[in-house]
């Protein structure tokens, strides 16, 4: 009899991509409906529960609580083990740059707070589950993150928007990938701590590597222009979410890239996408490159601002 998954915010970024890879692997797929189901009723009988529920960041504070503890309790009444794609919030502004389950959970803004008592409350309910650690997302398709809805939204006509530093490194996830990652996890989460943190290594690039991969893809030259953070400061005196882009751009100026050795270690005969393969998919050109393809690294001109 295949497993049954129960995927919560199956029409989120994350949960979009682990509905399919599930149903690819044989699994038996349930999709929430806040409309129409109960939790309890949707989670009876499931083996998983997938917690991609994401409010916007001003609801952070006042419902991710409250939705951690329905699923952690309907996880407890059912068996279920829970699986959730954790964030680099946890960490802290002035972390270390390589990141690893031994590194300590020191945020002290609001939303790396709201992440660590989220996680915090599975480890201390007991309940089996699985937090999958990643980096910001590649997606295929436009779907409000920072990668195909500012980053790269001119990439085909040649610009990219860089919100740190073009040079500085940052922690990737493409999120076919993480989902095929997901799966593979959850098949074996028999043999799995109770809390299982496995970070996802994806990609180490900077933005200056991503627009070498973007003219790849595109052909051509990919100019820089610097993300307009003035005018978020100025908006969010009267936008909450502007407040909360401000809160996190740290993680665009701060060095950083994910230590994949537990992943390795669990998952040792995982493939990848290849980082230029995602981008170009990510923009919509599908291109063949060969697996291990490094990426060379050159300067590129910055726009003014």
């Amino acid at each position: 009899m295949p497993n049954t998954v129960l995927i919560l915010g199956a029409n989120g970024r994350f949960g979009r991509h682990a509905a399919e890879a599930f149903w690819n692997s044989g699994w038996r797929v349930r999709l929430f409906d806040r409309r129409t189901d109960t939790l309890v009723d949707a989670a009876e009988g499931a083996d998983l529960i997938v917690n991609a529920w994401n409010p916007p960041y001003p609801a952070w504070q006042n419902e991710v609580p409250k939705l951690t503890s329905r699923v952690i309790a309907v996880a407890k009444s059912s068996g279920a083990t829970v699986l959730i794609p954790g964030n680099l919030y946890v960490y802290g502004k002035g972390s270390a740059k390589r990141l690893s389950p031994d590194t300590p959970h020191r945020a002290t803004n609001p939303l790396g707070r709201v992440r660590i008592e989220m996680e915090n409350a599975y480890r201390d309910a007991g309940v089996k589950t699985i937090v999958l650690r990643a980096g910001d997302f590649i997606d295929t398709e436009v779907s409000g993150n920072w990668f195909e809805s500012v980053i790269t939204v001119k990439a085909r006509k040649g610009l990219l928007v860089a919100p740190g530093h073009p040079n500085t490194m940052h922690a990737w996830a493409y999120l076919p990938d993480m989902a095929k990652a997901a799966v593979q996890l959850a098949e074996m989460r028999d043999r799995l701590e109770t809390f299982e943190d496995v970070p996802f290594p994806g990609y180490a690039l900077s933005l200056t590597d991503i627009a070498l991969l973007a003219s790849q893809a595109t052909g051509r030259d990919t100019r820089i222009r610097r993300f307009p953070w003035p005018m978020i400061q100025l908006a969010s005196m009267v936008w909450p979410m502007g407040r909360h882009l401000s809160e996190m751009r740290y993680l665009w100026d701060m060095p950083h890239e994910i230590v994949g050795e537990r992943f390795r270690t669990l998952l040792p005969d995982f493939r990848g996408t290849p980082p230029g393969q995602a981008v170009a998919r990510s923009l919509g050109i599908d291109i063949d490159v060969y697996p291990h393809q490094p990426v060379t690294r050159r300067n590129f001109g910055i726009a003014a601002e």
